[in-house]
Order: C-alpha cells, then sequence, then structure tokens
C-alpha cells in the first residue's frame, strides 16, 4: 500500500511538474513573441521614414512619384516574398548554395509553437518580421534611382529583386547556407550586409544603368539639386532611427532582457556619433554646417552597427558610428567624381557603411580576430559579386526591353503630372 502510495504521488508531481514546464514555455513564448511583433511594428513605420526622407531629399516635382513608389514597395515585397522569398530564404538543411522549399506560407506539417525557433516566436510572426526586412532592401534602392525610372521598371525590378535576389542571398547565413557553416561563420547580426549592402548594390547597379540625371554634372561641376523639403527628410531620419530599435532590437528573436538592453544602447551610440562624424566630416570638406551629411551621418550609424550591434561595447559602438559618419561624406564625394548620380545618398549610407558596418565584426566586438576578419571578408565579397551581378542584370534587361528611364520632357517637367497627374505640393501664392 505505501509503495502504490509513493507511486502515485511521485506521478503526480511528475504531471504538475510537467504541467508547470508547459506554462513556463508558454508564458516564456507569449512574452518573446509580443517583443517580436512590436519589432515589426517598429520596422513597417521605416518604411514611413524612408518614403518622407526620400520625398524631403528629392525635387519638389517627383514627391508623388517617390511616394507612389515607397507606397507600393512594402506592399509588393511582402506579397513576393509570401509567395517565393521566405521559403527561398528558409528552406530547411545546411550549408546550401540554393534550395527552396515551396510556394506560398504556411505552417509546417510538424509545427509546435512552443518548440519553433527555440520558443522565441510563432511561425506567423517569423514571416512577418523577416518580410519586413525584404522590403527594406529593395526601398533603399528607391531613392537612389529616383526622379528619371519609370515606374513600371522600377516595380519589376522590385518583385524580382525582394521575390528571388534578396532571399538567396539571405539564405547563405541566416538560412543555414553556406556562409553559416563555414569553418569561421560570416557573421551578420541584423543586416549591414544581408539587408543594407544588397540594397545598396542594386542601388549602384541602378544608377549606372540609368545615368545621371540632366544637368546634374555640368563642365566638370556637381549641380545642385535641392529637395522638396529639408523639415520632411528631418522628420524621417528620426523615424529611421525609432525604426531601427525594431530592426536590430527584434533580431535578437526573443525578448532578453539584457540583450535586448545591450543592442538598443549600442544601436543608439552609434547613431548619435554617426551624427558626430557626419557634421565634422561635413564642415572639414564643405566648410559649411551640413544638415544633411549630419542626417545621412546618423543612418550611416545606424547600419554601421548593424551587423555587431549584439558584440560590441558601447565604446567600440561609438567608435563605429563615428567612422561611419565621416566615410558617408567621402562616400558621397566619391560617387560624385565618378558622376554617378545618388539622390538622397543610399549608396554611401547603406552600401558603403554597409561593407565597413560588416568588416566592424572583425577588427572590434567579441570576434574581433584575423580569422573572423577574413570570414567578413569573404562574406562581403561574395554578396557584391551576387548582389551586383543580379541586379544589374535585371535592370539592363529592363532597360534593353522596355526602357528603364522616362523620356528627356518627362524627367524635366517632373514626373508627377506626366505620370501621376497630380503635383505632391499644391499651395500657392498670389
Amino acid at each position: 500500500m505505501k509503495l502504490i502510495i509513493a507511486q502515485t504521488i511521485a506521478a503526480t508531481d511528475s504531471e504538475t511538474l510537467a504541467a508547470l514546464s508547459k506554462q513556463v514555455a508558454t508564458n516564456t513564448l507569449t512574452a518573446n513573441n509580443i517583443w517580436m511583433m512590436v519589432s515589426i511594428v517598429l520596422v513597417f513605420i521605416m518604411h514611413l521614414g524612408f518614403a518622407t526622407v526620400e520625398s524631403g531629399f528629392t525635387q519638389a516635382k517627383n514627391t508623388v512619384n517617390i511616394l507612389f513608389k515607397n507606397t507600393l514597395t512594402p506592399a509588393i515585397g511582402l506579397l513576393a516574398y509570401a509567395f517565393v522569398g521566405f521559403n527561398l530564404m528558409y528552406p530547411g538543411g545546411e550549408g546550401f548554395y540554393f534550395a527552396f522549399a515551396g510556394w506560398g506560407i504556411g505552417l509546417p506539417a510538424d509545427y509546435d509553437s512552443l518548440t519553433y525557433a527555440s520558443g522565441g516566436y510563432t511561425y506567423w510572426t517569423d514571416f512577418l518580421f523577416q518580410g519586413m526586412f525584404a522590403a527594406t532592401a529593395a526601398t533603399i534602392v528607391s531613392g537612389a534611382v529616383a526622379e528619371r525610372i519609370k515606374i513600371t521598371g522600377y516595380l519589376i525590378f522590385t518583385v524580382l529583386f525582394v521575390g528571388f535576389v534578396y532571399p538567396v542571398i539571405g539564405s547563405w547565413d541566416w538560412g543555414g547556407g553556406f556562409l553559416e557553416t563555414m569553418s569561421t561563420s560570416f557573421n551578420d547580426f541584423a543586416g549591414s550586409s544581408l539587408v543594407h549592402s544588397v540594397g545598396g548594390w542594386g542601388a549602384l547597379a541602378g544608377i549606372i544603368v540609368l545615368g545621371p540625371r540632366i544637368g546634374k554634372y555640368v563642365d566638370g561641376k556637381v549641380i545642385d539639386k535641392p529637395g522638396s523639403s529639408v523639415p520632411l527628410a528631418t522628420i524621417g531620419v528620426f523615424l529611421l532611427w525609432f525604426g531601427w530599435f525594431g530592426f536590430n532590437g527584434g533580431s535578437v528573436l526573443s525578448a532578453n532582457p539584457e540583450a535586448v538592453s545591450l543592442v538598443l544602447v549600442t544601436t543608439s551610440l552609434s547613431a548619435a556619433a554617426g551624427a558626430i562624424g557626419g557634421f565634422l566630416m561635413g564642415y572639414i570638406v564643405f566648410k559649411r554646417l551640413d544638415l544633411g551629411m549630419v542626417l545621412n551621418g546618423i543612418l550611416a550609424g545606424l547600419v554601421g552597427i548593424t551587423a555587431g550591434a549584439d558584440l560590441m561595447s558601447p565604446n567600440e559602438a561609438m567608435i563605429i558610428g563615428l567612422i561611419s559618419g565621416g566615410i558617408v561624406v567621402l562616400s558621397a564625394i566619391t560617387l560624385d567624381k565618378f558622376l554617378l548620380d545618388d539622390c538622397v545618398g543610399a549608396v554611401s549610407v547603406h552600401l558603403t557603411c554597409g561593407i565597413w558596418g560588416t568588416l566592424a565584426v572583425g577588427i572590434f566586438g567579441s570576434l574581433a580576430g584575423t580569422e573572423q576578419l577574413l570570414a567578413q571578408l569573404k562574406g562581403v565579397g561574395v554578396i557584391a559579386v551576387a548582389a551586383f551581378g543580379s541586379a544589374y542584370i535585371i535592370f539592363k534587361i529592363i532597360d534593353l526591353t522596355m526602357g528603364l528611364r522616362v523620356s528627356e520632357q518627362h524627367e524635366t517637367e517632373g514626373l508627377d503630372s506626366h505620370e501621376h497627374g497630380i503635383r505632391g505640393y499644391t499651395i500657392t501664392y498670389e
């Protein structure tokens, strides 16, 4: 009888312990998933930031065109990523160059929310968070090629770039591909290379195929084309900084308090230092207090820290941001010397500083060392060839078949009236 009672108590205790363990796992999943959903909202707001930055930095006669592209980009991006991109980026397995798990999205056959992603978030949250990142890569291209690209050509490019190019490259690291399974793994925490430089390479390919805007470079001089609204551009930069808390903070992939807190601190310090770097370098080069360079310096600092936000000390984050802010100014000047017309500085911010931030993982932080730096260099090189090569081919095919650039008349008079039939700014003064 005593043995039976003891066995009954042990069984009850075992059942109670199992029930408690499951409840703890459920509560942990809920907390993690809530933070991930908040991060999704923050990353979504970044699309508003891109829209306001690009419309503020470009001419008033093209405002509706810019906003039209930035409205359709996340819409097309999410649909393309749902239809094909997500399963290209996360096909399962490891060590691959190309793999595909099938069309569309849906719960895996053996799905268990408590074990999926180590209990960090649900399948649906995983898709939406990654989908926001995918759309961001195409948005980067939008600003660089503004004011002279046909809307149809841009939209076709967006479908192909977000649906196929970005997810295949992303799979090489985040999806368990060969960059992750190298003897020394390539490390890109939240996408200095996998998101920002991929978009930056696409932007560079676009401005090469398109050529500069009419009147941008005359007799060896760079002709300034003032943007429509400096206040709007400033608002956009702060919206992007705000959204980056989700972009980097959500990339912890859980609500781990220490990890999230550190990432938010390094992200903010790098952005702040980037502003100072842009201010100082802008003053040294242009001998003026250049707000545009301060704003792009903030974005440069954000991009620069994104690859190693979880690995850096606060002091290292400030160094990375300060250098990023200086680099973005020098990069913009260099592009102009090569007659590469980037309307908003997207290549300098996302490509140049994305590469710098990726290499910084091998120079600063807990992974710093020669082997890691070499792994970072290999990743940067592979991504450069794949992203730039793919984007250039897509743009070139569009250009040769249906034309990529608007007519000289449309470009001169503005895309708003010719392609959209309305103007962005309708205030008139008597």
